[in-house]
């Protein structure tokens, strides 16, 4: 098994555990925020969507790591539809595979440039730090349906 197929994997994994976890979270719950101050029930699932996307460019990209942080949440202030968020999340998730099933080992065992994140790591390290990322978020959104009364079903099962 080739390592683009293990990362294929991890990917899709943290994709199936991230939507069933979060799926009784409804339109209805899109702008629910806990405190001031904090994400958007919408706003955490396009954070989710956007970090997959700056992995991979990170990783991948010629420019490394954007770590212009403010524009970034900007970008994700601006959403608040569940739905639009959801789709975004899909799209990320589809461009991940496709970005992965096109590298060779050595693609992903290349180092990343020098920098502040991964800086040295191989390519493929940005795999556990999306999976990581993506669970994280899953788990701040099921104590946002349970804030809801809502009970969130078990991600594994």
């Amino acid at each position: 098994m080739s390592l683009a197929q293990v990362a294929i994997g991890e990917v899709s994994a943290a994709h199936e555990f991230f939507n069933r976890s979060t799926s009784n979270l409804t339109e209805a719950h899109a702008n629910f925020v806990p405190a001031a101050g904090m994400m958007t029930a919408a706003q955490q699932v396009a954070h989710a969507a956007q970090t997959i996307e700056w992995f991979l460019e990170g990783a991948f990209g010629p420019e490394g790591f954007d770590m212009d942080f403010d524009a970034h949440a900007k970008i994700i202030a601006g959403v608040t539809s569940l739905a639009e968020a959801r789709e975004w999340f899909e799209k990320a998730v589809a461009q991940a595979k496709a970005t992965l099933e096109e590298k060779s080992d050595a693609d992903l065992m290349t180092p990343m440039p020098a920098g502040p994140i991964m800086g040295g790591m191989p390519r493929m390290a940005m795999i556990g730090a999306i999976t990581d990322h993506t669970a994280h978020h899953r788990g701040a959104l099921t104590v946002y349906a349970r804030l809801n009364q809502v009970v969130p079903p078990m991600p594994y099962m």
